[in-house]
């Protein structure tokens, strides 16, 4: 068989080659049908498409014939079809929702028998009740009347209700109707704890503020310790409060009346917290509680430092001697309660005194450009008695005369002046550095302006006019700069600085940038003075100074060479006669 198989096989593929599909392998009528093909001879093979033609047209005709005799049989089978077809898919559909329903149906059974238990369980509950009815009606009237009591203020009672509640929900923890009075009161009582730190937080009394947290220790709401810091907070609510209605539109009377406001209020509130919880002292408790206190006292005055600060930017700084004291006396205060502030007090100041010395110095080098860009150097007329005395002695305050002949020098002197005045009234020996490379910027900056000013007028200056420009850059070396020197030494003395460094004084003295003007360093830039004349006294300043001689009555030449200037450049023989006209007392320094 499998011989056969395999012969028909090899027969088929030579037959029909590659178009044999293999699911004719498993037709037996297929196969019969080859077999018989096979054992045909040449003629009948050759007649075998005429006969298979034949049989396909016979077959057709009576398959036509057989549609068209029994067609209305056709027609009513498909109808019958059809609406079976669809008979049977109405039930199974039906069948469907029958099953989908059938689980809520049961369940639906199931709740009505427990509806109906409920219902028989409730009418049982509401006898019972009815039965009780006077004495359920007063334990479910407690939240509104412990209401009423909290809202005006009767607290004992509140208190009352509160103890019996908590009675009742020990006792009937598991009834919801329990479980709701119990959350009912609890809202209540927080009600009351927020009305009592309300009191807390106003301007109360001693007696006031016993009062209420005498009714907070009863409440049991909190502890000992977060007693105490509620209390601090509370407090502190009040004191933040009074200090934010103090006016802030002027920083000096703002930080001074809100330094005189933490003062009274802080130590009333301290007077409080101490009466309130002295019985602390007795249960071991005292170190707790000062540190509580000592920790929330501190944070106050910090942000009273904070404020301070913060209006010492604003410019408060112009009555720093004053807010010094002031402040100054409330950290003495404070110290009575173990919070002496003053040292961080110390630094504010001396920041601000710092920063307005260093404005000052700006501006006065601001002013001194300005100065020199429109100044001539031309010879002022004598100032009796500015040149009459000899120059002073070293160690006096008096400024040089020398610089009324020189308006820029003189108007920056003026302003350095004041600024010292000013950095007198609170000058602590931390700010030496600083006030002096103020100082000293400010200076380079004129040194630098002087040099401009030289290098952009020197080949339009007369003989007179080099004369006079040269004694100013003299007179800016020889008297200005030693006098600044004097000053710095008088508001930071060497012996103090060397006493708080721990050094020698000498080594003060010798060391740069430490109340000592750098001479020698700003000078270093005016190298194109020439050298002076050997007979010329040293003393630039004095009476008999050749160089004062010349600056006020300059020869008959250079006035002539500075008329003739004059005509050719009227600008310049302008800026000449307003730099004639101008004239500036030196402010004296204070003794």
């Amino acid at each position: 068989m499998a011989m056969v198989d395999v012969e028909d096989e090899s027969n088929w593929a030579s037959v029909f080659q590659d178009c044999f599909p293999d699911s004719w392998r498993d037709r037996a009528d297929l196969a019969a049908y080859l077999a018989e093909l096979s054992s045909l001879g040449v003629e009948q093979l050759g007649r075998e498409q005429e006969r298979l033609a034949d049989e396909r047209a016979s077959i057709l005709e009576q398959t036509r014939h057989l549609a068209f005799a029994n067609y209305h049989t056709f027609i009513r089978t498909a109808d019958c079809t059809e609406r079976i077809y669809r008979d049977f898919g109405r039930v199974e559909a039906a069948v469907s929702r029958l099953l989908d329903k059938l689980p809520a149906l049961g369940q639906r059974c199931r709740s009505f028998a427990k509806e109906a238990e409920q219902m028989s369980a409730s009418r049982r509950m509401n006898t019972l009740t009815l039965n009780r009815h006077t004495e359920i009606l007063e334990i479910l009237e407690i939240p509104q009347l412990m209401d009423t009591c909290v809202r005006n203020a009767y607290y004992d009672q509140a208190l009352e209700l509160a103890a019996y509640v908590r009675r009742l929900d020990k006792k009937h923890a598991a009834l919801p109707v329990i479980r709701g009075l119990v959350r009912e009161v609890a809202e209540s009582t927080q009600l009351m704890l927020l009305q009592l730190l309300q009191q807390l937080r106003s301007d109360g009394q001693l007696s006031s503020c016993l009062r209420a947290v005498g009714y907070l220790r009863r409440m049991d709401a909190l502890d000992e310790a977060e007693l105490r810091v509620k209390f601090l907070q509370a407090r502190g609510a009040w004191l933040r409060a009074a200090l934010d209605a103090v006016p802030d539109a002027e920083p000096y009377a703002h930080i001074s009346k809100s330094a005189e406001a933490c003062r009274v209020h802080l130590f009333d509130i301290v007077t409080q917290y101490r009466a309130i919880f002295s019985e602390q002292r007795r249960t071991g408790a005292a170190p707790q509680r000062a540190d509580v206190l000592h920790g929330w006292v501190l944070s106050e005055v910090c942000e009273l430092v904070e404020v301070l600060e913060r209006d010492l930017r604003r410019g408060a700084g112009a009555r720093l001697d004053s807010l010094a004291a002031q402040c100054m006396y409330l950290g003495l205060s404070f110290s009575r309660v173990g919070v002496d502030f003053r040292g961080r007090l110390a630094a504010a100041l001396a920041q601000a005194a710092a920063e307005a010395f260093g404005s000052a110095a700006r501006e006065a080098a601001a002013h001194f450009q300005q100065d020199m860009s429109g100044y001539a150097p031309v010879a002022a007329p004598l100032v009796p008695g500015a040149r009459a005395a000899p120059t002073d002695p070293p160690g006096t305050l008096a400024p040089p005369a020398t610089l009324l002949d020189f308006p820029p020098l003189g108007r920056f002197l003026n302003h350095i002046l004041a600024a010292f005045n000013d950095l007198r009234l609170c000058c602590p020996l931390a700010l030496a550095q600083c006030v002096t490379a103020d100082l000293h910027h400010a200076l380079c900056h004129v040194t630098a302006q002087l040099l401009a000013f030289h290098r952009a007028e020197d080949s339009a200056f007369s003989n007179g006019e080099r004369r006079v420009f040269v004694r100013m850059c003299r007179v800016y070396a020889r008297d200005m700069l030693p006098f600044l020197d004097r000053c710095l030494q008088i508001l930071f003395p060497a012996q103090q600085i060397a006493l708080v460094l721990g050094v020698p004084a000498s080594q003060v003295l010798n060391s740069e940038g430490l109340g000592r003007v750098d001479a020698e360093r700003l000078l270093e830039p005016l190298g194109f003075l020439p050298p002076e004349d050997e007979g010329s006294p040293s003393n630039v300043g004095g009476a008999e100074s050749s160089d004062a001689v010349s600056a006020s009555a300059p020869p008959r030449d250079a006035a002539v060479e500075s008329r003739s200037e004059d005509t050719d450049d009227p600008a310049r023989a302008t800026r000449r006669e307003d730099s004639r006209e101008t004239e500036n007392l030196l402010w004296r320094p204070e003794p």
